[in-house]
């Protein structure tokens, strides 16, 4: 005998560490996911249990892999339109849809749309204070949620720091840069999770300089900062679903990625971190380990955030060997 259940599934095409924590996310609300994977070895891959194997290029693939779902997203940066838009003609529903995909994927375009919304965006190369980051979460009838402006810190163009919600920020300041935000997500109709990456330039000057689809490393820290992750709110949001609440579950909450060093094998620094600080929540993507790839990342909560900072930074170097004690 058999059970049915009513439950929906959210078809992923992708596998990497995006899905991987999508699919987690996933199995608190009771969703099944279908994987749309290259091979068994990706990160989502080595947890799923409905996995399609192809290629976005094979047509008969990709419509195999779609069969049985209600809505597909993605955990990707190209796409294979043609194939996809035979698929939305049959009636596949996608979230984010492909038309904002390529209008996101346009920068004139997105730099027209904005200039006539009067929304500024960086056009060349500026000098700047920080970045900082926001996510936010729409559903396919316009509920919204934002999350807490966040300060991130880049290395080489690589995330390696998250400080949520961003200091010396005011409130007045990050409410207008999240009005900013979800202005955005009306403008290009998107649904699902998408970040907007600003510089503040000082003196209470900001300027939009990214616009990402989909969840995105900047928002890792709501996975254990946030009463709801931005992976959950993903899922909520393409299926239409109640959106759940942004709010910080701490004072502060801190990201450090933990990118690839001298140790293949990480389960021995691993457990060395989890006994020295318990309070650390570290989250491994089961990558292969390469110099400079993003293999993990480590968040902490709490009240002090120069404490915070030295205790994730501490488990991310002993993680990848740069430090042994």
């Amino acid at each position: 005998m058999t059970s049915q259940t009513h439950f929906p599934t959210v078809g992923i095409i992708g596998a990497g560490q995006m899905a991987r924590m999508l699919i987690e996310a996933a199995s608190r609300l009771n969703i099944d996911i279908k994987l749309f994977s290259k091979d068994l070895a990706e990160s989502a891959a080595l947890i799923a249990n409905n996995i399609v194997i192809g290629s976005v290029e094979n047509y008969a693939e990709l419509t195999s892999f779609a069969a049985g779902t209600k809505v597909v997203t993605f955990d990707a940066n190209e796409y294979e339109f043609e194939n996809l838009r035979k698929l939305e003609i049959q009636g596949q529903i996608f979230h984010p849809a492909l038309s904002t995909i390529e209008t996101i994927q346009n920068t004139e375009l997105v730099k027209k749309l904005l200039l006539d919304s009067q929304l500024l965006f960086k056009d060349a190369d500026v000098n700047f204070d920080r970045e900082l980051s926001i996510q936010v979460a729409r559903s396919p009838h316009g509920q919204t949620v934002v999350y807490s402006v966040v300060q991130i810190q880049k290395t080489d163009e690589i995330l390696t720091e998250v400080i949520a919600p961003a200091p010396n920020l005011s409130d007045a300041k990050a409410s207008e840069l999240q009005l900013i935000a979800l202005k955005i997500s009306e403008i290009f109709n998107i649904v699902g999770v998408f970040t907007v990456e600003f510089l503040d330039l000082g003196n209470d000057k900001f300027l939009i300089s990214e616009i990402k689809l989909g969840p995105t490393n900047s928002g890792h820290w709501t996975i254990d900062g946030a009463t709801t992750s931005q992976f959950e709110n993903h899922l909520r949001a393409i299926l239409d679903l109640p959106l759940g609440s942004p709010t910080l579950v701490a004072p502060i909450t801190v990201m450090v990625n933990v990118l690839g060093g001298q140790y293949l094998d990480m389960y021995k620094p691993f457990l060395h971190c989890m006994a020295h600080d318990p309070k650390l929540r570290i989250h491994l993507y089961g990558k292969e380990v390469k110099a400079g790839r993003k293999v993990g990342h480590v968040n902490i909560s709490g009240q002090n955030l120069e404490d915070l900072l030295d205790r994730a930074h501490h488990a991310a170097d002993y993680l990848t060997g740069r430090i042994t004690e």
